[in-house]
C-alpha cells in the first residue's frame, strides 16, 4: 500500500505516518512539504491513499485533490485543516474527498476513520523472503505492547508532566524510544543539522502535547501486537535481552562513575533488528503463511543485522549510538574506546557468559577485576 502524506508541518507529517503505518503494517508512505513535490509524486506513483493538508506554502491542497481526482476517481482522499467551518467543509467535498479533519485532530478519530478507509481484500500470501525483502525499503515500525488507555490517561493532565517526568516512565519502552527519537532527529536535522541523543532531549523538542499524540498513534498500532504465540514469545524474550543489556550498561557506567543514560538507550535498542523482523513474520502469519519455530529463528539470524542497520538509518540515530549498539554485538579486539567496551561486556554480562574469558578481560580493561568487583 502507497500513501502521500502533504503537509508543511514536519511534526504533524510525521505523526500522520506513524498512524498510516500503523494501520497498514509494511505502508510505503511518502511525504510532500509542498504542492510542487506532490504534483510530481502523483504524476509518477499510483497511490492508495492521499492525505493532504488545505494551506500549503505555494498553493492549496484543493488543487491536488483535483489533480488527483482527474485520473482517478475511487483512491481514498484526506484533508487535515485549520478550518472548522461549514463553507470550509463543503467545498472539500464538493471536489470528491473521503473524510476532512480539523486541526488540532484526534488522533483516535484520526485513526478510526482511516481504518474505514483503508480496508483491504483478501490476496495471495506472499514468499516470506519477498515479504522480508520489500519492507527493508518501506516504513518499518517495532511491536509495542503499550497500553492505549494509558497515553490517554497521560494525555488528561499534560499540563501537570515534564519531559523529564515521561523519558522516566518510558525509559524502558524500546519501540516508543526509538519512534521519538526518530521524529526529533528528523525534525532537528532539518532545522538546525544538530542530532537528538536522549528521550527526554526529544521529548523537549516536540512538547509533551505532541510527544504524547506520537505515543497515542503507535498504541493503537494494533498490527504491532503480535498474536501469533511464537512470534510473540520469541519477541518476549529478544525485547528482555535488549531490557537486561540496558540494566547491566546502566550498573557498570555508575561503577566506572560514568553518565548511564546513552550507554541504557544503547542496550535498549540492541535488539532492533530481530523485533522489525519479527513484526514482518507477524504480517506474514497475519496474511495466511504458517512458520515453525525453528523457520522463525533461521529468519531472525539471517536478517536481523539487515533490519537493524536499515532502522538505524531510518530513523537518524546518531553514530556514536549507532556505534554503541554494534558494541552489543561485537566490538574490534582494537577497540580502546571505554564506552563500547562497557557495552560489550554489558552484553556478555546480561547472557550470563560473565565467566568467560573475553568477559573477564573486558572487565579488566576497564579497570574491574573479576565479576564480583563489578557488584561491590
Amino acid at each position: 500500500m502507497k500513501a502521500l502524506i502533504l503537509e508543511d508541518d514536519d511534526l504533524v507529517s510525521e505523526l500522520l505516518e506513524t498512524v498510516v503505518a500503523g494501520i497498514y503494517p509494511g505502508a510505503q508512505v511518502k511525504i510532500a512539504e509542498t504542492l510542487g513535490e506532490a504534483y510530481g509524486l502523483v504524476s509518477a506513483t499510483a497511490f492508495d491513499l492521499v492525505v493532504t493538508d488545505w494551506s500549503l506554502p505555494d498553493g492549496s491542497g484543493l488543487d491536488l485533490v483535483k489533480k488527483v481526482r482527474k485520473t482517478d476517481a475511487e483512491v481514498p482522499i484526506v484533508m487535515v485543516s485549520g478550518r472548522s467551518d461549514r463553507e470550509s467543509v463543503l467545498k472539500a467535498a464538493h471536489f470528491g474527498i473521503n473524510g476532512y479533519m480539523t486541526k488540532p485532530f484526534d488522533v483516535q478519530q484520526l485513526h478510526a476513520r482511516l481504518v474505514k478507509l483503508l480496508q483491504t481484500s483478501d490476496s495471495q500470501t506472499p514468499e516470506i523472503a519477498v515479504l522480508l525483502k520489500e519492507s527493508l525499503n518501506e516504513v518499518i515500525q517495532l511491536p509495542s505492547d503499550m497500553d492505549p488507555s494509558e497515553v490517554l490517561e497521560l494525555m488528561s493532565r499534560q499540563q501537570d508532566l515534564s519531559p523529564a517526568q515521561l523519558a522516566e516512565r518510558w525509559r524502558d519502552e524500546a519501540s516508543l524510544t526509538a519512534r521519538l527519537l526518530d521524529v526529533a532527529n528528523s525534525t532537528s536535522f532539518r532545522r538546525t543539522g544538530k542530532p537528538v541523543e536522549t528521550l527526554r532531549d526529544a521529548i523537549s523538542s516536540m512538547g509533551v502535547a505532541l510527544t504524547l499524540n506520537q505515543a497515542l498513534a503507535l498504541s493503537l498500532d494494533v498490527s504491532s501486537k503480535l498474536k501469533n504465540d511464537m512470534l510473540r514469545d520469541l519477541a518476549r524474550k529478544h525485547y528482555q535481552e535488549a531490557v537486561d543489556v540496558g540494566k547491566e550498561a546502566q550498573r557498570l557506567a555508575i561503577r566506572l562513575k560514568k553518565q548511564p543514560v546513552l550507554l541504557q538507550k544503547a542496550g535498549l535498542l540492541s535488539r532492533l533488528g530481530e523485533l522489525a523482523v519479527l513484526k514482518v513474520l507477524n504480517q506474514y502469519v497475519s496474511l495466511g503463511g504458517e512458520l515453525q519455530a525453528a523457520e522463525a529463528e533461521q529468519l531472525l539470524k539471517q536478517w536481523a543485522q539487515e533490519y537493524g542497520n536499515r532502522l538505524k538509518v531510518q530513523w537518524h540515530l546518531p553514530l556514536s549510538m549507532r556505534e554503541l549498539i554494534g558494541s552489543v554485538h561485537h566490538l574490534p579486539s582494537d577497540c580502546t574506546r571505554e564506552d563500547r567496551i562497557t557495552m560489550r561486556a554489558a552484553a556478555m554480562l546480561a547472557a550470563g557468559r560473565q565467566e568467560t574469558e573475553e568477559c573477564k578481560r573486558l572487565l579488566r580493561r576497564l579497570g574491574m577485576q573479576t565479576e564480583e568487583s563489578v557488584k561491590d
